[in-house]
């Protein structure tokens, strides 16, 4: 079996999105990542994993809270951010050319919570008007809805725990982290679900 032939064509792609405050539309991308997978031996494993510190789009607000929340530090010489619009085109190129790799004909977006996460990145691709979208316009995998099925827990790093994966709550709300473990997350449930397959 591969990628396209257990997704039905599409290729999931881990995202997170740290952000500055919870209204997509004044409230600003700090920080994003994603995690790129791979199908080997039957199995759903990570293959990949990028991310970007973001710098506020003009005019945005950023809630004091949210950066308490995630720890982000807007004024550290070392977070190298990059534009929203750089951020976006560079995840989209990830997600382009494994596709090509793996011949799926569009991206599915996972994430924890994916309808917030989801809300963002559309709202920055039409600010920005970024073109060539490979994400499905509205279908996402959520892992939080899978978690509570699978493990009886809606909480990221609650259900981590009750699958067996490390969860390091100092490291949490960090984009690449939180990509990281959802994306270990997912790939247990998929690898622990039996599938039937047409010939």
């Amino acid at each position: 079996m591969s990628m396209n032939k257990r997704f039905r064509g599409f290729l999931p792609v881990v995202a997170d999105i740290e952000t500055g405050g919870f209204n997509s539309v004044i409230n600003p991308i700090l920080e994003l990542a994603c995690v790129i997978l791979t199908w080997e031996n039957n199995r759903l494993r990570p293959l990949s994993s990028h991310r970007w510190a973001v710098t506020p789009f003009h005019g945005s607000s950023i809630d004091p809270a949210s950066l308490k929340f995630t720890g982000i530090n807007l004024q550290d010489p070392d977070r190298r951010a990059v534009s929203e619009a750089e951020a976006v085109k560079g995840l989209f190129r990830e997600v382009r050319e494994q596709m090509k790799e793996t011949d799926c004909h569009r991206a599915i977006l996972v994430a924890h919570n994916a309808a917030f996460d989801r809300e963002f990145l559309m709202r920055a691709v039409d600010r920005n008007n970024v073109k060539r979208n490979p994400f499905h316009p509205f279908t996402t995998i959520d892992t939080a809805s899978l978690s509570a099925v699978a493990y009886g827990h809606t909480v990221l790093r609650e259900a981590c725990v009750r699958a067996g994966i490390d969860f390091d709550i100092n490291q949490a709300h960090g984009a690449l982290y939180d990509a990281d473990r959802t994306a270990q997350l997912f790939c247990r449930i998929v690898n622990s679900t039996p599938i039937a397959m047409d010939d």
